[in-house]
């Protein structure tokens, strides 16, 4: 697949932001669960290296885009200690489980959660220190615009860091991958959220995705500076990160 291929979770006909909403919602409950029962536990670290990127800048506010279920915004908030962290999303079922784990871990007043496009930021120019994105730019339906608006609610200096699945390229780590992904991981998926198209989608669109050097010129072209990625876990996983 090129990376102008689109692809999306049911080929309803509606928008791709209608359909991965509508999907999220349904994977809800299970969510958190599969992320660590199929990345075995991975996705933590991969999460925990994405934020050391932030580290050294400080940031005391920040925009946690299609957050999910909040995991990068509970450990951002853990790790950075900043003073404000936001985190959006279009599917309001996560947002709702996000919220329950934000109480537990006593966050309320640090983050807070609500319902965004990330096309279509309601915030003002040059309102956050650092943007974080895992896992979501590749749900976007229009990837630069997406980036364009991260980019506007920047502050000058800001930084984004953007956590995305990639393809790993060394034989035969590649193929054993490739296996897992198509038919492995949907039949876990399936049995235990009962959503067959959920992550067979979740195969098809880290194949599209313009991931490496491709991206990185996708930053450069909306305007960050210095971008640069790290593939970590043989390539499964990679972290963008550039500079306003």
């Amino acid at each position: 697949m090129d990376k102008k291929t689109v692809v999306t979770p049911y080929g309803s006909g509606d928008s791709k932001k209608m359909e991965v909403e509508k999907m999220f919602d349904k994977i809800a409950p299970k969510y958190d669960l599969l992320n660590r029962v199929l990345s075995l536990g991975i996705d933590v670290s991969w999460r925990k290296r994405a934020i050391s990127y932030l580290e050294p800048g400080q940031p005391k506010e920040l925009l946690d885009v299609a957050t999910g279920t909040a995991d990068v915004a509970l450990m951002a908030a853990k790790v950075l200690k900043p003073s404000r962290i936001i985190g959006i999303d279009i599917a309001n079922q996560m947002l709702d489980i996000g919220r329950k784990k934000i109480l537990k871990e006593g966050l309320e007043g640090v983050i807070t959660l609500e319902t965004g496009d990330s096309e279509k930021l309601r915030f003002s120019d040059a309102s956050f220190d650092a943007v974080t994105v895992a896992f979501g730019v590749r749900n976007f339906e229009n990837l630069e615009k997406g980036l364009s608006e991260m980019y506007r609610v920047l502050r000058p200096g800001g930084r984004i860091v953007i956590l995305e699945f990639s393809r790993p390229q060394l034989f035969p780590f590649k193929q054993l991958y490739n296996t897992y992904f198509k038919y492995v991981l949907p039949l876990i998926g399936r049995l235990t959220s009962r959503d067959v198209r959920a992550y067979t989608y979740l195969f098809e669109s880290v194949q599209a995705f313009p991931e490496g050097d491709q991206f990185l010129q996708i930053l450069s072209q909306t305007g960050f500076q210095n971008p640069l990625c790290e593939r970590l876990t043989l390539g499964i996983c990679t972290i963008y990160a550039g500079t306003k």
